[in-house]
C-alpha cells in the first residue's frame, strides 16, 4: 500500500471517530434536554410562573431534535439542546422564587395577624404594673428580684425566678416599645472585684433568661455594681440579704431610661 494511499485510509478512520464521538455527545445532550423538559411540563406551578420559558425550551428542543436528524447537524443539535435545557432551568428557578415570594407574603399576613391579636388582647398598662409588682422609684418604674432567686454566692438562677422572670417576658413583648436596664448588685463580704463579677453575672444571667424567653435583645440592657448603692446595712444578715438584688428598671413608653447612676 502506498504512502498516499494509508495517509488517505487513516484520515478516514479518524473521521469516522470522530463523527462517533460527537453523536454520543449528541445523544447525551439530547437526552439531558429531554429529561430536564419533562420535568417542568407537568408542574402546573412552574407553567403557571414562567410560561415563555416553558415555551421557549419546549421549541429549542424541538430544533434540536430536527437537527439530530439531518446529517451533519449534531453540533446545532447539541447547541440547540443546551439552550433547551436553560430555558427549562430558567422556568424552575423563576417558580421557586415566585414560591418563596408567595410563602414570604403568607408569613408577614400572619405576623400582622398575631401582632394585632396581640395588642387587642394585652392587659392595661396599670394591670401589667401590678402583676409585676413593680413600684415607682426616682429611676422610674422598679421591679426587684431577690437574693433568694439565685443558688447561695452563684449567678445561677433558681427555679423560683421562673414565674416573675415570664411575666417580665410577657410584659416586654406587650410593650415593645419600652426597654429595661438590669441592674445586679451584691454585699460587701469577701473581695470587691469578685462581687462585681458575681453582680455583673447575675444582671447578664436574667438577660439572657428574658431574651430565651422571647425578648427582644434590643429591649434589654445589663450592668453590674457590685457593693455600690446599698439599699440596708451591711453589719446583719437580713441587711446583707436584701443588698444582694438584681433591679430592673423600665424605660417610659418612647424607650428613654432616666440617668444611670
Amino acid at each position: 500500500m502506498s504512502a498516499l494511499r494509508y495517509a488517505a485510509l487513516l484520515g478516514g478512520l479518524l473521521g469516522l471517530a470522530g463523527c462517533t464521538g460527537l453523536q454520543q455527545d449528541k445523544d447525551q445532550a439530547l437526552r439531558a434536554a429531554q429529561a430536564d423538559f419533562l420535568a417542568i411540563r407537568d408542574d402546573t406551578y412552574v407553567l403557571r410562573s414562567a410560561p415563555r420559558e416553558v415555551q421557549r425550551a419546549a421549541e429549542t428542543l424541538v430544533h434540536a431534535q430536527r437537527f439530530s436528524g439531518y446529517w451533519g447537524g449534531a453540533e446545532d443539535a447539541i447547541h440547540y439542546a443546551y439552550l433547551s435545557r436553560r430555558y427549562s432551568e430558567i422556568a424552575l428557578l423563576q417558580s421557586r422564587v415566585e414560591r418563596n415570594q408567595e410563602q414570604i407574603a403568607r408569613l408577614e399576613r400572619t405576623i400582622d395577624h398575631l401582632q394585632f391579636a396581640l395588642r387587642e388582647s394585652a392587659p392595661a398598662f396599670d394591670e401589667q404594673r401590678i402583676d409585676l409588682a413593680a413600684e415607682e422609684s426616682n429611676r422610674g418604674l422598679l421591679v426587684t428580684l431577690d437574693d433568694v432567686l439565685f443558688a447561695d454566692g452563684s449567678f445561677r438562677l433558681n427555679r423560683s425566678a421562673n414565674r416573675i422572670l415570664l411575666r417580665l417576658a410577657r410584659f416586654l413583648q406587650f410593650n415593645p416599645l419600652r426597654r429595661v436596664r438590669v441592674e445586679g448588685y451584691a454585699d460587701n463580704r469577701g473581695d470587691a472585684d469578685d462581687n462585681l463579677t458575681l453582680s455583673r453575672k447575675r444582671a447578664q444571667a436574667v438577660a439572657d433568661m428574658l431574651i430565651d424567653l422571647g425578648v427582644d435583645p434590643e429591649q434589654v440592657e445589663r450592668v453590674g455594681y457590685g457593693e455600690r448603692f446599698r439599699v440596708a446595712d451591711n453589719a446583719s444578715g437580713r441587711g446583707r440579704a436584701r443588698n444582694r438584688r438584681v433591679e430592673i428598671i423600665f424605660s417610659d413608653e418612647q424607650g428613654a431610661f432616666s440617668i444611670p447612676r
